[in-house]
């Protein structure tokens, strides 16, 4: 780990930033400062940036792709050989149990795992042409890639955005969150050990609107990818076509589980509750609203509420179900849908409660259900972010689809159902990147492609689509006769 405030990583060296600024790090468990990081800004993504293009005409831009994925599976084995430390740094520095912060950096070390897999089988194509031409589509890096990955999965969303990116050939500019960087850093100290060349990746913390504006608006980054806010994806969308680059963004969602009247009710309900209190609902994915079949409405709530109200909050190593969320303005503007909600006269179906461990000084929030929640009222629109579950009865397939659909976002649903025709017919119309079928979020689907549509975002992560994005397809003609 570098020495405090000296958290820059940049061309394979240490640094502080360059106006020596730091900013302090809180845990969310208890609110207190524990460490510092340094406050880099665009003086130091300059020189981040500058060193990324460097190493593109460096040793990187001629190894050959079973190489550079040699040097992934070593980052890989290191993250595994780390995982006790590196969870252990997540759960401090995010809140979450320690159990979820455990299967974090287990993802995080597949995802070198499977992209190190898929270096050298980046392939291209031979196209049929006119007698005595030979046409040929190759694939090659984008070039410098600034990542803006955001605090609720850190060390997940480094292997999500890294490991691509390095894999086929790119360099790397990572901002983490302000709010969590902490395994970032630890990772970036391994990506060092395990081989990867200076300059390759580069890691600068610090604000948003400081660092992460100047990365996204940095005439010489030639790919952007981003996660977070759709506001804050306007301005990263926005800066991406002054330079006119390309950019993936994935902004969240209000994703529906729909449970129909012959569904597992069982698998149902504790899968859609441990959905929600996952990481403190803080998850891009989480299945926020349950549409429940009327003819099934009483019954499975009683299951919603029963399972609801045995959730415990607390501190990590606890280890609960739901920990605190990340600061007091997530905390606030969480607790926030919830007074709203209550004026508004819908009702508290249930609550989970503070376990012994959860302090008053930590950022923490009740799990709850609510409904009947109108579809048109916020917490049937807007994303929470946080532990919060809104129920919504529906009467047959065609208003279920209409409710799914009636909002501005369409990242991911579920759908709980035994009718395999009800099946494929709802999720052709579910407009949304991805559909799980009896099951919600398949173990974190590294091989899976992610992404959504409408105010979700667009381009897709993960899995062999990925390789795609950071990617660009360059067609060469040869003439041979």
């Amino acid at each position: 780990m570098p020495l405090e405030a000296q958290t820059l990583f940049i061309d394979g060296a240490w640094t502080s930033a360059a106006s020596a600024a730091a900013l302090d790090v809180r845990s969310p468990t208890d609110g207190e400062t524990f460490t510092a990081i340094s406050r880099g800004d665009s003086a130091d993504i300059e020189r981040a940036v500058d060193a990324a293009r460097r190493a593109l005409q460096g040793a990187w831009a001629t190894m050959a792709g079973f190489e550079r994925g040699r040097i992934m599976t070593n980052l890989s084995n290191l993250i595994l050989a780390n995982a006790e430390e590196i969870a252990q740094i997540e759960a401090r520095d995010t809140g979450k149990p320690i159990t979820q912060a455990r299967t974090d950096i287990r993802a995080t070390a597949r995802y070198f795992e499977f992209y190190a897999g898929a270096a050298d089988k980046i392939l291209g194509d031979v196209l049929p042409f006119l007698d005595g031409y030979q046409v040929t589509v190759q694939r090659e890096p984008r070039g410098v890639c600034g990542l803006i990955i955001p605090w609720n999965y850190p060390a997940s969303m480094f292997g999500r955005t890294v490991a691509p990116a390095l894999a086929t050939g790119n360099t790397v500019v990572l901002k983490p969150a302000e709010d969590a960087s902490m395994s970032c850093i630890r990772l970036a100290a391994l990506a060092h050990e395990a081989g990867l060349p200076a300059g390759v990746l580069n890691l600068v913390t610090g604000l948003g609107e400081e660092a992460g504006a100047a990365l996204s608006q940095h005439p010489d980054v030639d790919f952007l990818s981003f996660t977070g806010s759709p506001e804050v994806g306007t301005l990263i969308q926005t800066a991406a076509a002054r330079n006119h680059v390309p950019c993936v963004l994935e902004l969240g969602g209000k994703s529906p589980q729909i449970v129909f009247d012959d569904a597992d009710f069982e698998h149902a309900a504790q899968t859609i509750i441990g959905v929600i209190t996952q990481n403190a609902g803080q998850t891009c994915s989480a299945g926020s609203r349950v549409l429940i079949q009327r003819s099934a409405y009483d019954r499975f709530i009683a299951m919603l509420k029963e399972r609801m109200s045995a959730v415990r909050v607390g501190a990590p190593a606890a280890d609960l179900q739901c920990g605190p969320v990340i600061n007091s303005t997530q905390a606030k503007k969480v607790q926030g849908f919830l007074d709203r909600a209550r004026a508004d006269g819908i009702e508290v179906i249930a609550q989970g409660a503070l376990d012994g461990s959860a302090v008053k000084t930590g950022y923490f929030v009740l799990p709850t259900l609510f409904g009947p929640v109108p579809t048109t009222h916020e917490l049937a629109q807007e994303e929470v972010f946080g532990p919060v579950l809104a129920a919504i009865p529906f009467e047959d397939e065609a208003e279920a689809i209409r409710i799914a659909n009636g909002t501005a976002y369409g990242l991911v649903a579920g759908l709980w159902t035994e009718n395999g025709a009800r099946q494929m017919r709802v999720a052709k119309k579910l407009r949304v990147g991805q559909v799980f079928i009896n099951n919600y979020g398949a173990g974190g689907g590294i091989e899976l492609p992610f992404g959504g549509v409408k105010r979700s975002g667009h381009g897709r992560e993960k899995g062999l689509e990925a390789l795609k994005e950071y990617t660009v397809a360059k067609t060469i003609v040869l003439r041979h006769d």
